[in-house]
């Protein structure tokens, strides 16, 4: 885990609460896109602010599917080590903390010591956006699939749904006119809360099937009747 790999160095999770706010600057030569590299849909936030630059400085210097690996490889850090995101977030960590921390991250990500994502790393320590990164992380994999022709295809389900289930309904989906004729990328999510059913997002369409939907309806219908 890369959050005990910190800890060792002297950077404990349990000492930190929540991420100091700090404006958004000093992206360097990220800030202004050329017209032909620019991000292929407009993402908002912090996070979707610093995925755009990224994105463009990538497309700048034909690196963006090496970039691409890296954040990649990031993001599934972050998720799989959960303590990782409070020490990014620390609003009390030194500059040789910060760097210590990008150092670990570049490693993990097999990024260039003088390469792009070595500077953008350093870029949000100095700004102290290292917190945003498990954003960055994601915002970054839109900006790849909308670069690819990909839409994503969210299946949310109470279980997990086997892999012949989640083939069927992505061919399901890929012969309606919601996959716009684009390649889908699927992204199967689990929320016990449904308590059984799906929930189907594709683009900006919703399509609940969920058993809770169904008993928020009933139980609606019977409170407007009472």
């Amino acid at each position: 885990m890369m959050s005990a790999r910190f800890a060792r160095a002297g950077l404990r999770a349990t000492q930190f609460s929540v991420p100091r706010t700090a404006a958004v600057n000093g992206i360097r030569s990220y800030a202004t896109p050329a017209q032909e590299t620019r991000a292929p849909v407009a993402l908002f936030g912090v996070d979707g602010t610093y995925a755009s630059a990224l994105y463009t400085a990538s497309a700048k210097s034909a690196a963006l599917d090496q970039t691409a690996r890296a954040i990649s490889t990031l993001g599934e850090t972050l998720k799989a080590d959960k303590k990782l995101a409070n020490i990014l977030g620390a609003p009390m960590l030194t500059n040789a903390d910060k760097k210590s921390i990008v150092e670990e991250l570049a490693k993990v990500a097999g990024a260039d010591k003088a390469g792009i994502l070595q500077n953008f790393l350093e870029t949000l320590a100095e700004n102290n956006r290292l917190g945003s990164l498990e954003g960055v992380c994601d915002k970054f994999a839109t900006l790849m699939g909308a670069h690819r022709g990909e839409i994503d295809l969210n299946i949310t389900s109470a279980q997990e749904l086997d892999a012949k289930t989640i083939s069927r309904l992505e061919k399901a989906v890929s012969k309606s006119q919601f996959s716009q004729g684009k390649k889908l990328k699927v992204v199967a999510k689990v929320n016990p809360d449904l308590v059984g059913g799906l929930i189907v997002e594709i683009g900006d369409r919703t399509v609940d099937l969920s058993v809770s939907s169904k008993i928020a309806k009933m139980n609606k219908a019977l409170s407007d009747a009472l």
